[in-house]
Parts: structure tokens; sequence; C-alpha cells
């Protein structure tokens, strides 16, 4: 321990109390955070698919051992709260596809802690989170049971990429290429030369009559646009509706990630909100991974 050398000087008899380490609970605790430990994005394999989707409370969670109960952390404790959200969600919609259920939990998880201000991202140094930290963000279980829209997948799409891991040709070299074209509830195009176009499809899940604007927020360097940028749904039924984002890089440069985010917005309480990550290139060949 080291005492500043004016406190000591400041008075001919400096008195300095130690006291314990003790742990702090409650409403004094900044939280959520994204732990230390907690992995962190891009996809080496697959960077046009933004890793991690969401994160969850995985610090000093109180856990069954054995037979008796401990304080443990890690993904192994965050993991089951992700389950159950999940299970609460097919209680509640039995008939959505995974895809559907994941898109409700990513698509309205919290950006803000309970003060309102940005989720940080422990670290060296302490860090405003960012898409390649927490993904959509921290699990909101309240709004993820109404989403009010949903980005589906049909199960052909999944296993055509798949099949392409496995045992990758020409054809699969450049369907993996444009995985960024998967109907995920996120967008990550790590090879903007000049102009991209991604198309998405999101589905009604909420009131029969909806009108939903888009707000954009455009990764640093990037132009970002949507068309259309507002989507009505007015019969019943679970009805779709396709739109296209594009994307036009600023400045021609070998660039770093920079992030985004479209949130889909209707005149009631949804907020729909996937994460972007943009990285601007010159030569394809050139990594970036940090």
């Amino acid at each position: 321990m080291t005492i500043p050398r004016a406190f000591v000087f400041a008075d001919s008899s400096p008195v300095v109390k130690i006291s314990p380490a003790k742990s702090v609970v409650g409403d004094w605790v900044l939280s959520p955070r994204v732990a230390v430990f907690s992995r962190r994005g891009p996809s080496v394999a697959f960077p046009a698919v933004l890793k991690p989707d969401i994160v969850a409370p995985g610090v000093s969670i109180l856990a069954a051992k054995g037979d008796s109960y401990q304080f443990m952390s890690g993904t192994s404790m965050a993991c089951p709260h992700v389950s159950a959200v999940a299970a609460l969600i097919k209680s509640v919609h039995p008939g959505w596809s995974p895809a559907m259920i994941k898109s409700a939990i990513v698509t309205t998880a919290s950006v803000t802690d309970r003060f309102g201000m940005p989720i940080q991202a422990e670290g060296v140094p302490r860090k405003v989170a960012d898409p390649f930290d927490f993904g959509g963000s921290h699990i909101n279980p309240e709004r993820a049971v109404d989403p009010g829209l949903v980005y589906d997948i049909n199960p052909k799409e999944y296993t055509k990429f798949f099949n392409c891991t496995l045992s990758p040709d020409q054809d699969c070299t450049q369907d993996i290429g444009k995985l960024y074209l998967l109907n995920l509830p996120s967008i990550a195009v790590p090879d903007l030369k000049d102009s991209i176009t991604v198309w998405r499809t999101v589905t009604n899940v909420g009131p029969v009559k909806a009108t939903h604007k888009a707000m954009v927020e455009a990764p640093a360097s990037v132009t970002m646009s949507v068309d259309p940028s507002v989507i009505t749904f007015k019969k019943g039924g679970r009805q779709a509706k396709t739109f296209k984002v594009t994307f036009k890089a600023r400045q021609r440069v070998q660039g770093g990630y920079t992030f985004g985010s479209l949130t889909w917005l209707d005149d009631r309480t949804h907020s729909v909100r996937i994460p972007i990550a943009v990285r601007t290139v010159i030569q394809e060949f050139i990594a970036d991974t940090s």
C-alpha cells in the first residue's frame, strides 16, 4: 500500500486507518456489466455471423453443487438463465421456432444499466460495451415474451451452411462468404469495400394492425440506409415483410470494426433492435480479429 507524500507532509502526525475488505451488494453495485472472462467476438471462422448473441447473469450465481450450494461464475452460470427465458417464451408461444425465440431474446435486450447508462465491459481499461462484448446486450425476459417482430429462419438455410462447413466446395465458398444474408437478428459485414446490400425479413407477432418505423444508428465512417424505412401490417395472421439495408463506405481505408444498430419502433411499446458490426477493407487478406 502506497501513501501519498502530500498526505504524509500535510500533518506532523498523520494517521492511517486500514479496514478489512468487504463485499458490496444491493443498490450500490454498478450492474449489469460484461465480465472480464466473458468471450468476445468477432468469430474468426465465420466473421459474417455476429458473436456473441446475448449476455446474461453469470457472476457469483448461487448454484447447486453436490449436496450443497455454492456461488459460481462463468458461462455455465449464464446459460441456465438464457435457457429458462427460452422455455418461458416457448410456454407462452408454443408454435414459435427456435429462430423466433432467439430473435425475441436478442432484439429486446437492454443496452443500458438500471441507471440508464450504457452497459460497461470489464477489462483493461474498462470501456463501454459493444456488440463484440454483448451481442444484442443484456437479456430482458419481460420484453422478450412480447417482441412485436421476430426474424425467423427456414431450417434449410441452416442446413445448407452447416453442410458447407463440413465439406466446402466452390459453391459453398461463395455461400459461406455471404453468411450475412442469413435472416439473423444481427448484421455483420467484415468486408465492406464500396457498397453492400443485405436483406432481412421480419414477421409480425404483435398487434394485427401495426406500423413500424426504422431508426438507424450507422457505424462510424459508414452510410447506412433502410428501404423501406416504414413497414405496415394490416391483416391478421403471421405476416412477414422484407426490407434491405445498404452500407456504403465513406472512406477507403483498411479499418477496424465499427458498430451501430437498426431498431424498428411502433406506436406502442415495441422496440426491436438488432446490433450491427461493419469493417471496411481494401484488401481482404489482411486480418482483423480484435
